[in-house]
């Protein structure tokens, strides 16, 4: 055991000493949340350019009240209260239709558009009061470079309906004072739940719920637990795998066994994870107190982390060195790092349809599969909803089943292959090693 600590004392210093091991403590997160952090940038660089849209108003019903929504946009919202453009306005352009040669129209505003003279242009329908589904002529067409993500296309199919529900109303004889409360929207308020203080038997009434807490949590602790992986357990592959073409591994094992020199090398990595992890909470929990968020951030969340983190790295380091072991060349270790990011990659890919549903039967049985178990049930912990107190046992205890297979299979794995040389052994010989060592 004092070998083994050794060899982990050896390992964790020379990857927390290094100028590497500090620029990733930086570099890391910033990479991680540089789409927030771009966003955050340049959320006051906007083009405030004005921007022209012509409107092609077959019934010759809403181009006016475009025009006039867009009057009343230019005094409400495009300059702060300093008198500042803070966005671009638009202008409209009312364009004659020509029936007999509309497809010529529509090419030629579409030349104006690529031309930059336009930046798109709309077309009304001639049966928008009173849509068919069946009837083309019900649509409204929004045309520019970009019109999927564009606001102007919201902004313009919000006007020209407000308009159109209006008239319909004014047809069906409801009078223009009544209108506006007839049209008026009520947005629906997203609150928690109430809960009765077991004490007293006081009804709290329920907060307002938390942008933060539904997606930032969950977002930085799957952010964090990958950055963990990354650099904890993963590299011990190429580690392993260049200790044993530089024959370090040789010497090495003259004087401990294969086991303790392997389980060395994850030990060390789970405390350059640990180090890392402390860095990064203590950072979070210092911002998180300035920005006065402290209640979103729950002790037992930080606890289950700090478990799931370290479990983790166990069973994802112990893989990692037994797949390097097998290994004679870096180049063939690194074709085996991304079937080895798989557990923590696809919790990835699936991070939203898993924080918004996270009580879902997907959700669950994914969390208990314990190579996933660590993200995922993490992501599901972070969320506001509030999942079976067993579930996290029971997700816990898989993984400590599935870290103690991996320290027992990868160890006689690589009892065998971290002394042989040359020819990189089958899968077969892999598997057979793993059950018969």
């Amino acid at each position: 055991m004092l070998k083994t600590l050794r060899i982990a004392l050896r390992e964790y210093r020379a990857a927390v000493r290094t100028k590497r091991f500090i620029i990733g403590l930086v570099v890391a997160p910033v990479l991680m949340s540089g789409g927030f952090l771009g966003i955050k940038l340049f959320e006051d660089s906007v083009d405030t350019r004005d921007l022209r849209i012509a409107v092609i108003d077959h019934p010759g019903l809403a181009a006016q009240a475009v025009e006039d929504a867009a009057k009343a946009r230019s005094a409400g919202q495009v300059f702060n209260e300093d008198g500042e453009k803070i966005m671009p306005a638009y202008v409209i352009e009312r364009i004659e239709p020509v029936p007999e040669d509309i497809a010529g129209l529509r090419v030629e505003l579409s030349d104006r558009v690529r031309a930059g003279d336009l930046h798109g242009f709309v077309e009304i329908g001639s049966r928008v009061l009173r849509p068919s589904a069946s009837s083309p002529d019900s649509r409204i067409t929004y045309h520019a470079e970009n019109a999927a993500i564009d606001d102007v296309r919201r902004w313009v199919e919000g006007a020209i309906n407000n308009h159109l529900r209006s008239l319909r109303l004014s047809e069906a004889g409801v009078s223009d004072s009544a209108q506006a409360g007839i049209l008026s929207w009520v947005h629906a308020e997203g609150m928690g739940l109430v809960s009765i203080d077991p004490e007293t038997g006081e009804i709290s009434d329920a907060e307002r719920s938390s942008e933060a807490r539904a997606i930032g949590i969950p977002f930085a602790i799957v952010m964090l637990m990958f950055i963990m992986m990354m650099m904890g357990a993963i590299p011990l592959i190429s580690a392993v795998t260049e200790e044993k073409a530089l024959r370090i591994a040789e010497v090495m094992l003259g004087s401990v066994k294969p086991f303790q020199f392997m389980m060395g090398k994850v030990i060390g990595g789970v405390g350059v994870s640990a180090t890392a992890s402390l860095v990064y909470i203590s950072a979070g929990l210092i911002a998180m107190n300035h920005f006065g968020m402290m209640s979103e951030v729950p002790p037992a969340l930080i606890a289950w982390f700090l478990i799931y983190m370290l479990v983790g790295t166990v069973m994802m380091g112990a893989f990692c060195a037994a797949l390097g072991a097998t290994c004679s060349e870096v180049n063939e270790a690194q074709s085996l790092t991304m079937p080895a990011l798989a557990p923590v990659m696809i919790p990835m890919f699936l991070m939203v349809p898993l924080s918004l549903n996270p009580t879902s039967t997907f959700a669950t049985t994914l969390s208990l599969i314990p190579f996933f178990t660590p993200m995922v049930m993490m992501i599901r912990i972070a969320s506001p909803a509030t999942i079976p107190a067993w579930q996290p046992w029971a997700g816990l205890l898989g993984v400590i089943l599935l870290a103690t297979l991996a320290i027992w299979v990868g160890g006689r794995v690589f009892r065998i292959a971290i002394l042989m040389q040359g020819k990189r052994p089958k899968m077969a010989d892999t598997v057979r090693w793993a059950i018969k060592g």
